[in-house]
Order: structure tokens, then C-alpha cells, then sequence
């Protein structure tokens, strides 16, 4: 007599309907006096909204980077008032918040912004902790293989923002020098000095190369100059901070930009300013934005004017936050990574699962829960620092 087998039960996979996710997420308009960068497109939003997420954005909150309401209401996100924006599940806001807007996040909510541990936003820091707001700093969010998505990309475009001003305002025939930065036959072109060899430094190294410019770069880290100098080519040229050849390289410069290093290869003195050519275009990209340059009376370019840095001025300055000229390429460039990083919550269910399952999130991790998790954060507020893996293991 044949045996009937009995059927094998197998697994099937669930399907999940977008349409019953209903996370929302947040977008006030910055009140930042010097903060025009705004983190997503209406293209952007449109492909959050695709994927279950329900988008409220403040009425004129993208104006800086010149998108109408309309644009972004026609992709599917609800124009609201700023109270109901930062009600939301998940806010985007890039500036420090403001008590008085910390006080209006939901219990509970994800605040996605940028490391503010100065002391005048400490007020809003102890409301984040006291409402157990769950807050990352952008710029220290890693992914798989140790890159920093949303710092790396900040970088590359305050280099590329730099140069360009700085070529524009050199261009200038009232107020700068009237000169190209190079590329014509039989004409020196201009000197373009770069501190730092990372992706600020090798972004701006690239622009000032396709100006045409004569490039030189400083790093006293040997192998990440080494790196830095074989991606750009021989048109660039690469220095260890050697004093002679720095302050040689320092007279002669037309533009002279200042990132990161590591090791540290400190500040430029006022000894070393007085020796720069009048006239000359600085700018400071490094992380704590003035300090390279101390000496020197700090400009953000959303306070700069054309006449700032004529040659016949008595003070020289130095600008700061050149990503905030070209905001509308900051925005294009976030909200690729921003989809990307708002999708992997969502498949973790929570972002208290996303930061259990994913190292790069809680690397970001500020507040959690009530609880301070950076460092930096915790030295503002004048507390205890706390260990967020400890935290979650027992959670």
C-alpha cells in the first residue's frame, strides 16, 4: 500500500502595506540666523512619502532654497503650522532648537539635527532629557564601513563652495582684485593654499584645480596626504607643515582655506596673518568654525558683503560656513541620505530597535530616553556621560 507523504508546512514571507505605517515626520522652518541649509527636496520628501511615511512641513520653512509650498504640497507633504511640525514622531531641524520649541516635541520623539552642546542651548538640551527625546547628530552618523554619510558630504560641498566663492570675489573689478583664478595662456595663475588633506580639503583642491589655479596642500598626517595627493594627481602640491615652506607658501597665496587636520597642527597666529598678502580670501571649514584663524574677525557669509575683504581694509577676516551659500545643493545632496537612513528605521520597527541593531545610529546617539549618551553633551550639561550599549543591553 502507497504511503501519502503530508504536506511540509513552509515559511512565507509577510507583507507589509506601506500605507499602514504611519510615522510622520517633521520639517520646521529654520529660525537660525546663520542656518539656510534645509535637509530634504520635494523629490526627496516625495520618495519618503512613497515609502508609508506622512511628511508635515512649516508654511515657507524651504524658501531658502527657493521651493514653493505648492512644490512640495504636490508630493504629497501636508503644509502645517510650526507647533503641529514639531509634533511629530521624527523632526528634521539642522540649527540648535530653541527652548521654546524643545518644549512642543511629542514625548518620546526622534529629533535628527546637528552636535549643539554650546552653553546658550543647554536650556533646550535639559528638555530634550526631561521629555526622553531621542536625539542623533547628523555628522556623527556612520554606516557600515566607518564613513561619515552626512559629514562627508557637508565637507565636499563647503570645499567646492569655498573656492567658488572665493573665485568670485577675487573676480570682483570694484571690491577685489579683478583676476581669474587661471587658465589663461601667458598669466600666472593665482597661489590657492589648503590646511588638511580630507574631503573638504581634496574638494576644494579639486575645484581650485579646475580654475586653474597652482594648488598647494599641508597636512602633517603623511598617509592621508599621501592618499589625498595620489587621488588629485600632479597638479597638486602636497607638504608636510614644514615652517619654512608653510610661511613661504602663506605670503604668496591669493585664497588659503583651513579644514580638519590630525594631528592637530594648531592655529595660525597673528604673526603669520600680518604676513599674508592684503586682499587675500580666507576661509575656515574646519569643525569648531573661527578657531584656525583667531587673530582674525570671523564672517559667516550670510553677514558678508563685497566690500568685507577690499585690500585697503585695516582688519582682515575670515569666512565661515560655506555651505550655506549654495543651499539648495545641500538639500539635493541630504536627502538621498536622509531617504536611506529613514528607511532603515522603518524596517527596524522603532528607532530603539534601530539603534540595538545598527552601530552607526548609536554612534550619533545624544539624548536617549532621559538619558545623555555624548560625551561632549554631557560636559555641557554637566553631568554623567552615559554609555549607550550599556544602556541598551539592559533596556
Amino acid at each position: 500500500m502507497k504511503t501519502i507523504e503530508s504536506p511540509t508546512p513552509l515559511e512565507e514571507a509577510i507583507r507589509i502595506n506601506a500605507a499602514e505605517r504611519t510615522a510622520t515626520i517633521g520639517l520646521p522652518a529654520s529660525t537660525g540666523v546663520m542656518e539656510h541649509r534645509f535637509p530634504l527636496t520635494p523629490e526627496g520628501a516625495g520618495m519618503l512619502v512613497s515609502r508609508g511615511f506622512k511628511l508635515k512641513m512649516e508654511r515657507g520653512a524651504a524658501q531658502h532654497i527657493h521651493y514653493s509650498d505648492t512644490a512640495y504640497a504636490k508630493c504629497g507633504v501636508e503644509i502645517v503650522d510650526r507647533a503641529e511640525s514639531l509634533a511629530c514622531d521624527i523632526v528634521v531641524y539642522l540649527p540648535a532648537l530653541e527652548p521654546c520649541d524643545a518644549k512642543r516635541l511629542k514625548k518620546g520623539a526622534l529629533l535628527l539635527t546637528f552636535l549643539h552642546a554650546e552653553p546658550q542651548h543647554v536650556d533646550s538640551l535639559k528638555i530634550l532629557l526631561d521629555r526622553h527625546i531621542i536625539s542623533l547628530a547628523l555628522e556623527n552618523l556612520t554606516d557600515e564601513t566607518g564613513n561619515h554619510p552626512f559629514a562627508d558630504i557637508l565637507h565636499e560641498i563647503d570645499g567646492c563652495a569655498a573656492i567658488a566663492i572665493a573665485s568670485s570675489l577675487l573676480a570682483d573689478a570694484v571690491h577685489g582684485k579683478g583676476i581669474l583664478l587661471g587658465g589663461v595662456a601667458g598669466v600666472v595663475p593665482c597661489e590657492v593654499m589648503i590646511i588638511g588633506s580630507d574631503m573638504a580639503a581634496e574638494a576644494a583642491a579639486r575645484t581650485a584645480i579646475g580654475l586653474g589655479a597652482t594648488v598647494r596642500l599641508f597636512d602633517n598626517n603623511v598617509y592621508r596626504l599621501r592618499e589625498a595627493v595620489h587621488r588629485l594627481g600632479n597638479a597638486v602640491i602636497g607638504s608636510s607643515l614644514h615652517p619654512r615652506v608653510f610661511e613661504s607658501a602663506l605670503r604668496s597665496a591669493d585664497i588659503v582655506v583651513a579644514t580638519d587636520t590630525n594631528p592637530h597642527c594648531g592655529t595660525i597666529g597673528a604673526d603669520l596673518v600680518e604676513i599674508m598678502k592684503r586682499g587675500v580670501i580666507t576661509f575656515d571649514l574646519t569643525s569648531n568654525a573661527g578657531s584656525a584663524f583667531p587673530s582674525m574677525q570671523v564672517i559667516d557669509l550670510d553677514l558678508a558683503s563685497p566690500s568685507d575683504n577690499e585690500s585697503g581694509q585695516p582688519v582682515r577676516i575670515c569666512y565661515i560656513n560655506a555651505g550655506n551659500a549654495v543651499p539648495r545643493t545641500v538639500a539635493m545632496a541630504l536627502s538621498n541620505t536622509f531617504v536611506t537612513m529613514l528607511d532603515d528605521i522603518l524596517v527596524c520597527d522603532g528607532v530603539a530597535n534601530a539603534l540595538k541593531l545598527n552601530a552607526g545610529l548609536r554612534s550619533a546617539a545624544l539624548t536617549f530616553l532621559g538619558k545623555c549618551v555624548n560625551s561632549k553633551v554631557a560636559h555641557a550639561l554637566g553631568v554623567r556621560h552615559v554609555d549607550i550599549n550599556l544602556f541598551l543591553q539592559f533596556s
